[in-house]
């Protein structure tokens, strides 16, 4: 993780810029799962010290993003096939609904800003190797910026606390070159949501994020649990 950080600029509120650079390394899959995290070594690259780094890594296991391990030491939480199940399934119905939420404020410069990051992101997929990295990037802001649009701040936290829990999961998707990957699978659905926005379609669009979501739910369960046959809750959720 230390590699991944940069200095702080000399502005804002210490705390929260910490805190906020630390859950985007969890947010964009740039960490993980198991990692070991040193406290000291976070804080010499970000050119802080150690205090306000403690303060927002136990703020992230007080929101179960990191965890104590058994020898004391802070890592990325190894996720269960289980608990994948069950965030995705929570994440079909919210990150849905705030689709459906933000289609009603849609507004043309978005469309245009969506777009725009689909084609990067289709970019980035075909480049491959070091520019993956850069895909998980903007995957999150293409997301992020659509359920903003919604306006519910609220909503917008709880997203946020799935993300950080499943982010260093999806890192084996974005981040593997798969085949789902090389296909731009990712991006095909991202084109169906930004159509029917534009056609303020709200069901359509949610419906195309949705199948987002499943399809890298499928290609994960596969590669990270082969013995386990994908949830048929998940698979079916909403559809």
């Amino acid at each position: 993780m230390t590699k991944l950080l940069n200095p702080l600029p000399p502005r804002g509120t210490l705390g929260m810029d910490v805190l906020n650079r630390i859950k985007d390394l969890l947010l964009t899959g740039r960490v993980m799962p198991g990692e070991r995290l040193s406290l000291r070594s976070m804080a010499e690259a970000l050119g802080v010290s150690m205090m306000p780094v403690r303060e927002a890594v136990y703020r992230l296991i007080s929101d179960q993003a990191l965890e104590v391990a058994p020898n004391r030491s802070i890592r990325v939480p190894v996720m269960s096939a289980e608990q994948f199940d069950e965030i995705t399934r929570i994440r079909l119905l919210i990150e849905g609904y705030a689709v459906r939420e933000a289609a009603a404020h849609v507004t043309p410069a978005l469309i245009q800003s969506l777009r725009d990051l689909n084609q990067e992101l289709a970019l980035r997929m075909s480049e491959g190797g070091d520019s993956l990295g850069k895909a998980v990037l903007v995957n999150k802001a293409l997301h992020f910026s659509l359920y903003e649009t919604a306006h519910m701040p609220m909503l917008m936290k709880i997203i946020e606390s799935s993300w950080l829990r499943i982010g260093p999961v999806l890192n084996y998707d974005l981040r593997s070159g798969s085949e789902r990957t090389e296909n731009q699978t990712a991006v095909g659905h991202h084109a169906r949501m930004i159509s029917a926005l534009e056609q303020a379609d709200a069901d359509a669009a949610a419906a195309a994020l949705q199948d987002d979501i499943r399809s890298a739910y499928c290609y994960i369960v596969e590669k990270q649990w082969p013995k386990k046959a994908p949830d048929v809750s998940v698979q079916s959720a909403l559809s």
